[in-house]
């Protein structure tokens, strides 16, 4: 329920409690495409520069630049939890989180055993347009 981007008050809570888990607000400086497992490796393997991305249980995590507030609200749409999209039957298995959404990341701890794991650590490079790697995913 604790939340900062105070790198004092971050380095604490670690000294405190290095096996906690790790939460990340999506929408603000990334998005997350989410996929089944199947997918997300397949779709690795296709994309040239994917950013980071990591594998929390049946799922790969996309970490993508964020679309922000688009022009057209038609581009996209909220990953609220009581908002579901019209689009969503078009990609069965794809979950878009934005703004109002969330993603564990490394090394986080899975309710089921296993933990939130790199498949590819974030090296510092500009996060890949959205747009780009939902094309692949997509396909």
């Amino acid at each position: 329920m604790q939340a900062t981007t105070d790198t004092a008050q971050l380095t604490r809570w670690w000294e405190q409690e290095p096996e906690a888990n790790v939460i990340l607000p999506t929408g603000r400086v990334f998005d997350v495409f989410d996929v089944p497992a199947e997918l997300g490796m397949s779709a690795l393997t296709t994309l040239e520069s994917p950013g980071p991305v990591a594998a929390s249980g049946d799922r790969v995590l996309f970490f993508v630049a964020t679309r922000g507030n688009p022009e057209d609200e038609d581009e996209w749409w909220t990953s609220s939890i009581d908002h579901a999209p019209e689009t969503i039957e078009s990609n069965p298995g794809l979950r878009w989180h934005c703004r109002d959404s969330y993603v564990m990341a490394p090394p986080s701890s899975l309710v089921g055993g296993g933990t939130v794991r790199w498949l590819r650590p974030p090296d510092g490079r500009p996060l890949p347009d959205p747009l780009r790697v939902l094309d692949v995913l997509a396909d």
